[in-house]
């Protein structure tokens, strides 16, 4: 199942689990758990977390979701950040994997998590998130749940990503847009042009009776290339892996793929069609033959784009890599949710 991160309050996220970053005691605490109490229904939670009465850090228990969306709470103390050294990562790894084999147990098919530790406790945020994202990537390889990882500050970098020839890509295209929103003769000259094409495309129709066009018409769909299902069915068959290992590596879930591949009519969105690319390995020219299927192209005219043409001409095939330069330039993640 796929792994996401999404900018919001995990109280108003819909999860068959939300995750609270508790405090051993099972107490109402601040931030994130305070939060959490409040919106569950103080009493009832905290009556439920008492009856519990303990939880060892880097382990997890569920209560009652009460009023929240979700089915179930589980709550996970994490390590007070103590300089590095202390086994704070292996603490704050099994956090991630007890609360999902936790939620798995309890028959959730998705899961809401906080970054754990990187308020109050003090864990340098980029750090909490490399943990976070190395224990649910190793978690969901062999389970069927979806992961969602809640960002409360939109502000927060949470990934640090930063490459300077992506940067100025990304700038150069910038520039143009800005260039373009001025009123420029080229701006002008280009819409020009594109109103004198439709002119023209429209008096080459009037040549046409119904009946002649009609035919034309039956034609060009007669002439039609294979659909984008199978297009990936023969990537997939031509590379001599296994459809399994390459949806779950295109963060991809079962029944999305199950939809795709028993449906040769199937127009996926853009993103899930360069996942499975990425998932392939596939070359900008390959990559570019996939999304044609679809009825998509990679361009220079946006910013979604451009990031994953440089992952793509750079041989960097890591959907998680690609996934944090696309949320640090608020931009779709690759995958299916």
């Amino acid at each position: 199942m796929p792994f996401r991160m999404i900018h919001g309050n995990i109280v108003d996220v819909e999860a068959d689990a939300i995750v609270n970053a508790a405090n051993t005691r099972l107490m109402p605490g601040g931030g994130v758990c305070g939060a959490i109490f409040e919106a569950a229904g103080f009493e009832r939670l905290y009556h439920a977390c008492q009856a519990i009465g303990y939880c060892e850090a880097g382990q997890a228990v569920a209560t009652p979701a009460f009023d929240l969306k979700a089915k179930y709470i589980i709550h996970t103390p994490g390590p007070i950040w103590e300089g590095g050294a202390k086994g704070e990562a292996v603490q704050l790894a099994s956090c991630y994997t007890t609360a999902m084999q936790c939620a798995v147990e309890h028959r959730c098919r998705s899961i809401a998590f906080p970054l754990i530790s990187a308020g109050i406790f003090g864990y340098p945020k980029r750090e909490a998130y490399r943990v976070a994202r190395e224990a649910i990537r190793k978690f969901i390889d062999k389970h069927d749940i979806l992961v969602e990882l809640v960002i409360f500050e939109a502000g927060d970098d949470i990934t640090g990503y930063g490459d300077r020839n992506l940067e100025m890509r990304l700038e150069a295209l910038s520039r143009q847009i800005d260039f373009g929103r001025g009123g420029d003769s080229f701006s002008d000259a280009a819409e020009a042009g594109i109103s004198q094409k439709r002119d023209i495309s429209l008096s080459e129709h009037r040549l046409f009776a119904p009946k002649a066009l009609g035919e034309k018409l039956e034609e060009v769909i007669e002439e039609k290339k294979d659909s984008f299902s199978a297009v990936l069915m023969q990537m997939i068959a031509q590379k001599g892996v296994k459809p399994a290992s390459v949806y779950r590596k295109a963060n991809i879930d079962r029944r999305h793929f199950s939809k795709i591949k028993g449906n040769l009519d199937y127009v996926p969105s853009k993103q899930t069609a360069v996942s499975f690319a990425v998932a392939l390995e596939l070359d900008i020219h390959k990559t570019q033959a996939l999304l044609a299927s679809a009825g998509y192209i990679l361009s220079e005219s946006s910013r979604f784009d451009i990031i994953v043409k440089f992952f793509i001409e750079n041989g960097v095939y890591d959907i998680f890599q690609i996934n944090d330069a696309l949320f640090h330039y608020d931009q779709p993640l690759l995958g299916s949710f």
